[in-house]
């Protein structure tokens, strides 16, 4: 749990201004994760890995859907919280793009983006992270995770009361998943080294949006000590 006096120290000081955060003063509380979590791995697929570690700028027109940096910083801390979460025994899912022929009509898409080719491999999981077979992976046509998905109906027959978000992008397919699992009930907490976008300043903004009205942003240490707890408690509950 992080008090209250740490509610803003996260990676939006730099460009959120002072006024702001006194105007969103409002929302402070104690930060924390939630009873019963599932972790929730969010558009962990090779598309957005291309191009190695380079800026987003320099790689948008070869790979123009590439993370670059910033979902290369993200594997490490990612590969801890995950690991961190089988050993406190998450449920664990992951969600991909359905690239299915004839599994969705003409024109359904996450964003209003342009659409590019889809080559083989594209939208399967990282090989950094093991899907195991333990594990459930959502193929979604929309932004969220949730939407006209059996996740939900997975969650409940669980008994998961929370879910332990990370993932990309953090002002796409992450917020998405995040409002609407808030808004079905659960109680969010986002890993904040293991979100990310392609852009800074977006990513930063929406995760000062999110952090105040839906979702508790925490540190990955925070989170993967919290887990240690609960297993070595015994406690998933």
């Amino acid at each position: 749990m992080a008090s209250i006096d740490k509610f803003e120290d996260h990676c939006w000081k730099d460009v959120i201004p002072q006024e702001d955060i006194q105007l969103y003063a409002t929302y402070r509380r104690e930060t924390f994760v939630g009873p019963r979590p599932a972790l929730l791995m969010i558009d962990h697929y090779n598309i957005v890995y291309k191009g190695g570690p380079g800026s987003p700028y320099e790689l948008e027109k070869q790979y123009p859907n590439s993370c670059g940096i910033y979902a290369h910083q993200a594997i490490e801390p990612t590969k801890h919280l995950l690991a961190a979460a089988r050993q406190a025994g998450l449920p664990v899912f992951f969600c991909t793009k359905d690239i299915a022929a004839h599994s969705k009509p003409p024109n359904t898409v996450s964003t209003k983006r342009t659409q590019h080719p889809v080559m083989p491999g594209d939208y399967d999981i990282y090989p950094e992270f093991e899907v195991l077979p333990t594990d459930v992976v959502i193929r979604k046509q929309r932004a969220s995770m949730f939407q006209s998905t059996p996740l939900l109906s997975h969650l409940n027959l669980l008994g998961v009361r929370s879910v332990i978000v990370c993932g990309e992008a953090t002002s796409g397919c992450v917020r998405a998943s995040v409002i609407e699992a808030f808004s079905s009930g659960l109680h969010v907490t986002i890993a904040e080294e293991c979100t990310f976008d392609r852009a800074p300043l977006t990513h930063k903004v929406n995760l000062f949006d999110m952090h105040h009205k839906y979702a508790d942003v925490m540190h990955v240490d925070e989170i993967i000590a919290h887990l240690s707890d609960m297993k070595s408690l015994g406690d998933t509950a």
